[in-house]
């Protein structure tokens, strides 16, 4: 498994400012689509090109471009969602897919209500989408349902990370890439991640 923990000034900057009680749900929702922005441009750095024939406005030329790698943006619902713009804003041809997953609070374990994805899904690299991993379970969740579609190459972007979700998904899924703009202390006794920045769903969605 490959593991990438960001340390760049800009995203460190951002997940601060989304940590504030007092940013707003406006300013978090931009802050999140940035912050994906961000990470999409360095975990998509792999993207193969190949040469293309054009004609400049000076002359013919061969240059590179991306060599047709089909791409499915696929957020866990509903934070997910606060992702989606900043990534589609780098490949906007990429297709969207949905997984909906709530979490007990009581077990923490992750039950399924919605799973929409491209009908070739097989073809796609998937770019999963979960601003936080907290336990790992609902991620492991939602990669078990893209694999039994027959995706083989996924990978994960969380804006924050906790190190018990980081071991989950080494141990269930050790052939998908992580991505993940911090990496904080642990999950307190109800499963939040520490110090965390509440829950994202609501701080994007504005709700409680």
């Amino acid at each position: 498994m490959s593991t990438t923990i960001f340390s760049h000034p800009l995203i460190t900057h951002k997940i601060s400012v989304l940590r504030n009680t007092d940013t707003t749900c406006k300013e978090f929702r931009e802050l999140v689509e940035e912050i994906a922005m961000l990470m999409g441009y360095e975990s998509l750095r792999d993207l193969p090109l190949e040469d293309v024939e054009i004609d400049t406005p000076i002359c013919h030329a061969t240059v590179k471009m991306l060599a047709g790698k089909k791409l499915a943006i696929v957020p866990i619902l509903r934070a997910g969602l606060g992702m989606v713009n900043g990534l589609l804003a780098l490949v906007p041809a990429a297709r969207v897919g949905h997984i909906g997953l709530y979490r007990d609070h009581e077990t923490l374990e992750p039950h399924e209500y919605y799973c929409k994805l491209p009908d070739d899904v097989e073809n796609r690299l998937v770019i999963l989408l979960d601003p936080m991993l907290a336990t790992g379970g609902s991620a492991s969740a939602a990669i078990n349902f893209i694999k039994q579609r027959g995706c083989k190459h996924i990978k994960l972007m969380s804006v924050i990370a906790a190190p018990e979700g980081i071991a989950r998904l080494e141990k269930d899924h050790p052939d998908v890439e992580i991505y993940c703009g911090c990496l904080d202390e642990k999950l307190n006794e109800i499963g939040y991640i520490v110090p965390g920045l509440g829950d994202a769903g609501d701080r994007i969605f504005g709700t409680k």
